[in-house]
């Protein structure tokens, strides 16, 4: 979305701040208010959303605040990450964002490379609370255009793990870490403890043009449902996403490594088979799918190191975030190689 002078990346939607500024969201309100509860906080959240300028200077202020909480912001030149990550609470703050003298000298020369972003644009990841943006100033900053971008969009779908919700910082977690070894722009709609699979979602998906690849990650947040149920849900996303389009790619991700595999848990309405038997659910779905371009990948096979989990043993940590990218993105990479090229 473009908003004044920058690009509202990941989000779908403005809503004016009664303490000025604009609150940033994933989904409009006219598919978030049709999910469950939890999805439609958690939609609020940026989960690696974006804010994005190019200047002539190479430097701006960037005034931002936390609409009920605190946000995490990790600056970025292009794929370079600058600096040092940093927060913002409740209240506004202006942070200037400049080029260092190093890489602003060599800008000539790295533009010259083959790279999916330009260094040129200044990209602000986020993560925590609903963002307040309050506005961007600096000499000639502008949105990005889309020669600056990169080509290809990666949609993704799934839990708290798609949300990144273990990871150090944003472009730690494993979609992350999938968009930038596909040379892709993510896309992130991840609702933490939330993925539920409503025909809203998989018809919002299937509506949007401006994605080229997608994973849904289906889905341990659904082991309080019944088989039938899961297995109705699942269909319907599956066969819905992967229909709107049959060029694109759409993976779907079997339930990743955790602790359900090796113990009961009635709390989560879980025992040593029912993963399994989901897991066996969505391999049949995918076979079953009328449209070639749905594909399964196995979560255990994509996180296969269980230290990779932090002692939750559901959540994986920085390194389980970065093996699950590179295993992902190694199935997906001959996928895109395959699509048609306009």
């Amino acid at each position: 979305m473009l908003y004044g002078n920058v690009e509202l990346h990941n989000t779908d939607e403005i809503k004016d701040s009664p303490n000025g500024g604009v609150l940033l969201q994933r989904v409009p309100d006219s598919v978030r208010l049709h999910l469950n509860e939890g999805a439609q906080q958690r939609l609020l959240d940026p989960a690696g959303g974006e804010i994005r300028f190019v200047s002539d200077s190479g430097s701006a202020k960037v005034t931002l605040s936390g609409a009920d909480g605190e946000v995490k912001v990790v600056p970025f030149f292009g794929g370079f990450r600058h600096g040092e990550p940093f927060t913002v609470g409740r209240e506004p703050q202006t942070v200037e964002i400049a080029m260092t003298e190093r890489f602003q000298k060599d800008l000539p020369a790295l533009e010259k490379l083959e790279m999916p972003f330009s260094p040129r644009v200044c990209r602000l990841m986020l993560r925590g609370a609903q963002v307040c943006f309050r506005g961007v100033e600096g000499d000639g900053v502008r949105p990005p255009a889309a020669a600056e971008l990169p080509a290809l969009r990666y949609l993704a779908y799934g839990t708290s793990i798609t949300h990144g919700a273990a990871a150090a910082w944003p472009h730690l977690a494993y979609v992350s870490q999938v968009a930038r070894r596909l040379g892709a722009d993510l896309l992130n709609f991840g609702v933490g403890g939330a993925c539920h699979c409503e025909p809203e979602f998989a018809d919002y998906f299937a509506s949007r043009d401006d994605w080229h690849v997608a994973t849904l990650a289906l889905s341990v947040n659904m082991m309080g449902f019944t088989h039938e149920e899961f297995r109705k849900r699942v269909t319907y996303m599956v066969n819905t996403v992967a229909g709107s389009n049959t060029k694109r790619p759409v993976a779907c991700i079997t339930i990743w490594s955790y602790f359900g595999d090796r113990e009961i848990d009635p709390d989560a309405h879980d025992t040593h088979g029912k993963a399994d038997d989901f897991r066996q659910i969505l391999r049949e779905v995918v076979a079953e799918c009328p449209h070639p371009n749905a594909h399964l990948l196995e979560g255990r096979e994509m996180l296969s190191d269980y230290t990779g989990l932090t002692t939750d043993l559901i959540h994986p940590a920085d390194d389980g975030m970065i093996q699950m990218g590179e295993n992902i993105a190694r199935r997906l990479l001959p996928l895109v190689a395959q699509m048609p090229r306009s």
